[in-house]
């Protein structure tokens, strides 16, 4: 049975929405001014190095597509572009990002049956409404979050009102600029 791995960046608060200014929140760049090192860098290549596909909702699928395929000098971007990748959509009908498939219909059943495959973590960036539904479902093994020193106030947050998990931390590691790097495993 494969793992599903929410890996997010998240603000002391528990505000995941528009980390990097791409939703016009008013929240700007927040992750922006802070650096999480070689260390970081190091843990979110074994993230997705553990990884054989991707889980996406559609606007993190547009935001993502749209500049991934065209990032050709980095070694990551290599193996994000060739995993294959997930789509939870009910409005996308063609998906243009090699190796993408939609999971149209009842998408959380989709899911479950990628669950019981082989192979390594599904990982899931972004995508704060599927990651909602995936919790209420209660699809969700691990958390990875790169935890930054702001308290944004306002914004969607990481676990769903009502949703309601017990979580083992396993790793914790502070990084540059005081970002807390956190992985929690999810007891069912």
């Amino acid at each position: 049975m494969r793992k599903l791995v929410v890996t997010q960046y998240i603000s002391l608060d528990g505000v995941i929405e528009d980390p990097v200014g791409m939703e016009n929140s008013g929240l700007g760049d927040w992750t922006g001014p802070f650096t999480r090192g070689p260390e970081g860098e190091r843990l979110k290549q074994e993230e997705l190095d553990a990884a054989s596909s991707l889980l996406l909702g559609r606007r993190t699928y547009d935001a993502f597509a749209a500049v991934w395929p065209h990032v050709t000098d980095s070694a990551f971007a290599d193996q994000i572009n060739a995993l294959p990748k997930h789509v939870a959509s009910t409005t996308l009908t063609s998906a243009e990002w090699q190796g993408t498939s939609i999971l149209a219909g009842d998408a959380l059943a989709a899911i479950a049956a990628l669950k019981d495959g082989t192979g390594g973590d599904i990982l899931v960036y972004g995508s704060l409404k599927l990651v909602h539904g995936l919790q209420h479902a209660g699809l969700v093994d691990a958390y990875n979050l790169m935890v930054y020193p702001v308290a944004l106030g306002a914004g969607g947050r990481l676990f769903a009102d009502g949703a309601r998990s017990t979580l083992s931390l396993t790793e914790a590691q502070t990084l540059g600029d005081g970002i807390q790097w956190l992985r929690y495993e999810v007891k069912h």
